[in-house]
């Protein structure tokens, strides 16, 4: 396999960031969910979290800049002591608060309260279905998520999440159970409307499709099914130049949760941390945007799974 970044214009001379929308916060590994997908490696018994000092960190930092928008992640975000914290702060600096939420968070002991705190902020919510079948869901999430996360997507449009006409922005992410390409997304997205609405009155935005990083637990997952170098070849072989110029680690940031800073949740998890000229780790808690806004982006070859096909981002597919 050619390596990334021989692959890139320009003779390989990389990518640079440029000007930041998103400040991407991963709060810690700990999840009500073991996804066999998941590259965070995330589960119920995960106890890395990130610290009130930092989650101030992260909220200075914010006031500082103009960045627009939060996206919070995890592990399972809201199972964090400091989540509701964070979220409503953010709103207080007037910013936009994403939520990745796997959905079925919202049922665990003291979260019920939940979909009435998103609604209230006006926080969006992206929201994990892999599939719109309940043996596909479970197969990946675990036995009878499948019915807890229609359940909560029900909740979310009492509330006027997804509605037409409605400001409560509600999306859903789609992720192949299986080592393959997503299908294209807009037909895809047709499909799950569809069907969710004629099966179980459900209504949402956008639907975004992932493929699934070759790295951490999947990359085992697949090693132990003798598949990995088939994957990692697939990705490879479907590589798309023209997704370079919209993937996410070109207006993105993402942090840690002891507060490193990387170029993307990905690269977070393989520790590929960025550094200042002497070779230290940078910190939320002293960053300026001059020290990331320009800056190469760190690469590997994982970058092939945001780059085949019609690439893969946060915000799903990045061309037509």
């Amino acid at each position: 396999m050619q390596p990334f970044a021989q692959r890139l214009p320009l003779n390989g001379n990389g990518l640079n960031r440029r000007a930041i929308d998103v400040l991407q916060l991963n709060m810690g590994r700990h999840c009500n969910q073991a996804c066999v997908h998941c590259h965070v490696e995330a589960g119920p018994t995960r106890k890395e979290m990130m610290s009130r000092e930092t989650v101030d960190a992260v909220l200075a930092f914010l006031a500082r800049t103009t960045i627009p928008t939060l996206d919070i992640t995890g592990g399972a975000p809201e199972l964090h002591a400091d989540f509701d914290y964070l979220v409503e702060s953010a709103v207080g600096l007037e910013r936009h608060v994403m939520d990745r939420c796997n959905l079925t968070v919202i049922f665990e002991p003291g979260k019920h309260y939940l979909p009435e705190f998103f609604q209230r902020h006006r926080v969006e919510l992206v929201c994990s279905l892999p599939c719109y079948t309940v043996e596909k869901v479970d197969q990946q999430r675990g036995k009878g998520t499948f019915d807890l996360s229609i359940r909560a997507l029900q909740l979310f449009n009492e509330l006027g999440y997804g509605q037409p006409g409605s400001e409560l922005i509600l999306n859903l992410v789609y992720n192949p159970v299986g080592p393959h390409l997503p299908p294209p997304q807009e037909q895809l997205e047709q499909d799950y409307k569809r069907i969710l609405n004629e099966r179980f009155g459900i209504e949402f935005n956008h639907l975004y499709c992932l493929s699934n990083m070759p790295i951490t637990r999947y990359a085992m997952h697949l090693k132990l099914r003798g598949a990995y170098d088939r994957y990692v070849e697939l990705l490879s072989a479907n590589f798309n130049a023209a997704t370079l110029d919209q993937v996410m680690c070109r207006n993105l940031i993402s942090v840690g949760w002891d507060g490193s800073i990387y170029d993307c949740d990905f690269n977070q998890m393989l520790n590929l941390a960025l550094t200042d000229g002497a070779g230290k780790r940078l910190h939320i808690s002293s960053l300026t945007l001059e020290q990331v806004a320009h800056r190469a982006i760190t690469m590997g070859d994982h970058c092939y799974a945001c780059t085949a096909g019609a690439g893969s981002s946060c915000g799903g597919a990045l061309v037509s």
